[in-house]
């Protein structure tokens, strides 16, 4: 059974990934190897951001790892907030912050398509791969819905009325960007075990 640190402290991020992966894949989190240190995300690209924190992980652990970095790009805000999503309304920026910024600098903008995008970098036995996942959407004009974190309240995905934070979990990962992205994610690890398994 492989067994892989997923470098976040973030329990939301944890509670998706657990939720799309296999049984055969056991995780273990930040908390559970006792890495308590802060992770740099200094690039203005998610692979940048994604790289850097798997080789952070691996180089302080030396065990198999992967990391992701997630971001909504808005084309009418020439891609932004991008890379800096978690941190679009300054560094220690809430997640009310963030959406009440977004929301006032497309405000009056009738273009209003955006998508959500997830990079995962996996170390496996030394070698560093790189999967994605994007769910295309549009930006509501005000916030819908208590579940989900970040900008789900105002995202609603294409093949949907709802925004992601009126959506269960299960909903929520039938069109989920990060879902996608952890499902090519799987087919990476199952490919790799398997070649593995064959030498």
């Amino acid at each position: 059974m492989p067994v892989l640190i997923f470098a976040t402290h973030n329990p939301h991020k944890l509670q998706e990934v657990q939720s799309v992966l296999p049984a055969s894949i056991r995780l273990l989190s930040l908390q559970d190897v006792g890495y308590k240190e802060n992770i740099p995300e200094p690039y203005d690209t998610l692979e940048e951001n994604s790289r850097v924190k798997a080789l952070t992980i691996y180089e302080a652990l030396q065990r198999d790892c992967f990391a992701e970095d997630s971001g909504l790009e808005v084309p009418a805000l020439n891609g932004a907030p991008g890379a800096r999503s978690a941190r679009f309304a300054g560094d220690h920026a809430s997640d009310a912050e963030n959406l009440a910024l977004l929301l006032s600098r497309m405000e009056g903008i009738s273009r209003r398509e955006a998508r959500f995008r997830t990079v995962i970098t996996l170390i496996w036995q030394g070698k560093l791969h790189q999967v994605e996942g994007i769910c295309e959407g549009t930006i509501a004009t005000a916030p819908r819905g208590k579940g989900g974190f970040g900008y789900d309240p105002v995202f609603i995905p294409e093949g949907s009325q709802q925004t992601f934070a009126e959506m269960s979990l299960d909903e929520k990962n039938q069109f989920s960007h990060r879902a996608k992205a952890i499902r090519a994610f799987c087919d990476l690890v199952y490919r790799l075990t398997a070649e593995s398994d064959s030498r």
